[in-house]
């Protein structure tokens, strides 16, 4: 089997290894890939969608994996380049995308589908925005593109949604767009991830994120700092409420709207007092979840995605381990406001119970590894509890230096003790 791998962060990197683990031994490509993933999958060069689709069909993949949202909804979008040109694509087109591409589409998907989310208001100026809070603190303020995990701002008070709506109408940081101004939510955030096909699903196992900067959820917001997962971290009555109030009517209101959809699709969930909500959709694995998952996941994943990808779910090609993986990233100096290249990375050499998968590296001149981003690398260790998985993680990352290293010692810790 031939398989194309869509992406380059560390995300991707777990995706690949996890898909070169497959039993069949598939031969693996990456586009645009990293020097961590070119180490497992051959790189391909294309200048765009069109030329890497062409590439596909040329050189006979079996399978294109979408790991970054932003192929999906670019262009035509890959899953539709695929689907014109005979190319089973795990990830699902851009009309359906728009699932995570669009806040507004998103918001206005749940409502019609009765879906339970936090009531929202879309707004097209900083003027119409402050109309819509009025006064009322904390809110939820979400640009309506894609942003790069970067998008979305929970603000105690008018100062920090002046400055975030200055960003985004004034500054134009990411571009044209409306917000939503949203209701703002509490309780425990969970991350749920279903393999979509169709009208068929299956839920993986769920994951928490980080995502503050600073231990005890303090700092400025990233795109995650660390993730823990296991199936015993929603207790069993809690997830059936997701799956039988989120899960199932987002696949029915998939097929309700036209909508196809096979891949992935994960669900951001707020816990709230009075039950689940959806807080977003994203249409591929969360970054940093996917890394703590991807080690849970046993059997053939490689055959598991090409035969959804071409329209038939195989839950028996997988299976899951029931223990704990805590994942523990590892970021550049000046994260999330920026970012730091060229600090030497020391300690991957040491081995032992534990993986790493990169995010921001590359290999220098000498051929050693340095930073080449914010988020730079994933630790990930597991272990039957979740105290064993915690301990061999943090062990781990405390193995790895590099000038200006970030890191969370909470991860796995943080609402749990």
């Amino acid at each position: 089997m031939r398989i194309l791998v869509v992406g380059k962060g560390g995300r991707e990197h777990a995706l690949v290894r996890a898909l070169a683990e497959s039993p069949g031994n598939p031969e693996l490509f990456s586009f645009p890939g990293s020097d961590a993933i070119h180490e497992i999958a051959k790189p391909v060069e294309a200048d765009g969608l069109e030329s890497l689709v062409a590439w596909m069909k040329a050189n006979a993949i079996d399978l294109c994996v979408a790991g970054e949202e932003s192929y999906l909804v670019k262009g035509e979008g890959l899953a539709n380049l695929c689907a014109s040109n005979g190319i089973p694509c795990w990830g699902p087109p851009k009309q359906s995308a728009m699932l995570e591409a669009s806040k507004e589409f998103a918001k206005d998907f749940l409502v019609r589908n009765q879906i339970p989310t936090a009531r929202a208001t879309a707004t097209d100026s900083l003027e119409e925005a402050f109309a819509a809070i009025a006064g009322e603190y904390p809110t939820v303020l979400k640009f309506d593109g894609l942003a790069a995990g970067k998008g979305v701002a929970v603000c105690p008070d008018e100062a920090s949604a002046r400055a975030f709506l200055d960003e985004v109408f004034t500054q134009r940081r990411f571009g044209p767009g409306r917000v939503l101004v949203e209701q703002c939510l509490t309780g425990p955030e969970v991350s749920v991830f279903a393999a979509i096909v169709d009208d068929s699903y299956q839920i993986f196992t769920p994951a928490r994120d980080y995502k503050r900067a600073g231990d005890g959820d303090l700092g400025p917001n990233t795109g995650g700092m660390g993730a823990v997962a296991s199936r015993n971290l929603v207790p069993r009555p809690v997830l059936e409420r997701i799956e039988r109030e989120i899960v199932l009517p987002t696949v029915e209101g998939l097929r309700r709207d036209g909508l196809p959809y096979r891949g992935f699709l994960y669900f951001g969930l707020m816990l709230t007092p009075s039950g689940p909500q959806v807080i977003e959709y994203n249409c591929r694995f969360g970054d940093p979840e996917c890394q703590a998952v991807m080690p849970l996941v046993k059997g053939d994943l490689a055959s598991y995605c090409l035969a959804g990808a071409k329209g038939e779910l195989r839950p028996d090609f997988i299976s899951f381990d029931d223990g704990w993986s805590v994942c523990v990233i590892l970021a550049s100096a000046g994260y999330p406001e920026s970012s730091r290249s060229g600090d030497v990375i020391t300690g991957l050499g040491n081995t032992g119970d534990f993986r790493v998968y990169h995010a921001g590296t590359r290999r220098n001149d000498d051929g050693d590894w340095e930073t080449h981003g914010g988020r730079v690398l994933a630790v990930v260790s597991g272990g039957a509890t979740r105290q064993e998985a915690v301990s061999k993680a943090h062990a781990a990352a405390d193995l790895i230096h590099f000038d200006g290293l970030q890191r969370r010692r909470d991860v796995g810790i943080l609402n749990f003790d």
